[in-house]
């Protein structure tokens, strides 16, 4: 029996959602070295497999690459072998023949498992840190791979012939694979179709350890992806069981894979605060601090998010929300605090039945003036005695020998402030 641990998606070096005093760096390596001590190292697996995206970015800062030896020295202190791919996120660009995986694995930190120029497939080679595929102590085949993008049907079924071509094994085989499959997320552009990968099995695979897509999921008990160590968003975190690490089991060359999600991550919650065009803006605000208080004990060290919606009778403008946020973060105690306003100003207020005989047109047209008047939050507590202003101002108006300039000096005189 063999077991071996699969993450993907590190993203070591991520700093989504920058605020002062919030290194949400620090968050990608806790929870990679949290996950590796937990799953790798004190469940004693045979190797760890990464599927891609070890760093956030090619170019990293040396903290970032320190994060990255500290944790590999650990598991490799406790003679565990990682095996590793480039990712979209990592990968050397054209023409550029080294980057830091390529430094890692020269320094024994882990073996960079990738077809050569050509594409061939090679054995490990250990006196120049090169090769395709390596066949572990445990009798396990580790194939590797590149970042293909749009090519990467065509570079299947290359990648198919080679292993097909190879010597034969008595264990398992194993590929990585940086790369998402249809179906699992929305929106998600040029992602393969599972015809597209079944020339793989067919040359042998048997498990086909997956990264790019940041949440879990599985196909055909061959096809595996076990998500994002970490959330890299706030989204990512809207569902239980999405997203982890794979603690696999093969038994007979049959995979049997548990997510596991029982490591150090940094809590996020969200919340929506419903609107009406009722609401003003000291009322929106008093809203907000209760529901912080409420929810002070889970919001504390989390990632916060608070989203407005609904319809409101006041601009956003008038919310003034960086320093609202600024305060909410410290009333709550969040790491980082997010305050969201998708709601709709809207510029009438009042609803109108409209299955009900119509009001006579006066009484539509006061309406009307009050909606308007409501519409703006310097007006909107005296908005019916205004209207009615207006209403005498237009009767006036109309009449047949309308003295205009005394209206002018009338209503240059009428103080809309009491």
């Amino acid at each position: 029996m063999v077991r071996f641990l699969h993450v993907a998606d590190v993203h070591l070096g991520c700093n989504k959602y920058r605020q002062e005093n919030a290194n949400r760096t620090f968050d990608f390596f806790t929870a990679f070295d949290s996950a590796l001590q937990t799953y790798a190292i004190e469940a004693q697996v045979d190797f760890v497999l990464i599927a891609g995206d070890l760093f956030e970015e090619r170019l990293i800062t040396p903290g970032i690459l320190n994060q990255a030896e500290y944790v590999l020295d650990k598991v490799r202190s406790a003679g565990i072998p990682v095996l590793a791919i480039e990712g979209n996120h990592d990968n050397r660009p054209y023409g550029v023949k080294s980057n830091w995986l390529r430094y890692l694995c020269e320094k024994d930190y882990l073996y960079l498992l990738e077809p050569d120029e050509t594409g061939t497939l090679h054995p490990w080679d250990s006196e120049t840190a090169q090769g395709g595929y390596i066949d572990l102590p445990c009798g396990v085949r580790v194939i590797g791979s590149q970042w293909y993008g749009a090519s990467a049907p065509r570079a299947i079924e290359r990648l198919a012939e080679q292993i097909q071509a190879l010597p034969p094994t008595a264990g398992a085989t194993l590929l990585l694979f940086h790369h998402g499959l249809e179906g699992q997320i929305a929106r998600y552009q040029g992602a393969l179709r599972y015809t597209d990968l079944l020339p793989l099995r067919r040359a042998g695979v048997d498990y086909l350890a997956l990264g790019h897509i940041h949440r879990y999921y599985t196909a055909e008990n061959w096809i595996f992806n076990p998500g994002s160590v970490e959330a890299n968003s706030i989204e990512e975190n809207q569902q239980q069981n999405r997203r982890g690490v794979l603690l696999v089991t093969l038994s007979n060359g049959q995979p049997q894979a548990e997510l596991k999600q029982d490591y150090w991550q940094r809590p996020i919650c969200r919340y929506t605060l419903k609107l009406s065009p009722s609401d003003t803006v000291t009322q929106v605000e008093s809203q907000l601090r209760q529901l912080v208080q409420q929810h002070r004990a889970e919001m504390a060290e989390a990632i916060v998010e608070i989203r407005l919606q609904g319809e409101v009778g006041f601009e956003r403008r008038e919310l003034s929300v960086r320093s609202l946020q600024g305060e909410l973060q410290e009333l709550s105690g969040a790491f980082i605090f997010r305050l969201g306003f998708a709601a709709t100003p809207v510029a009438y207020q009042t609803y109108r039945d409209t299955t009900a005989e119509p009001p006579p047109r006066a009484q539509i047209e006061e309406q009307v003036f009050t909606d308007l008047l409501a519409s703006v939050a310097a007006y909107r507590d005296r908005a019916a005695p205004l209207a009615k202003v207006l209403m005498q101002m237009k009767a006036d108006l109309l009449q047949p020998h309308a003295n205009i300039p005394a209206l002018y000096e009338w209503l240059a005189n009428l103080s809309l402030e009491s």
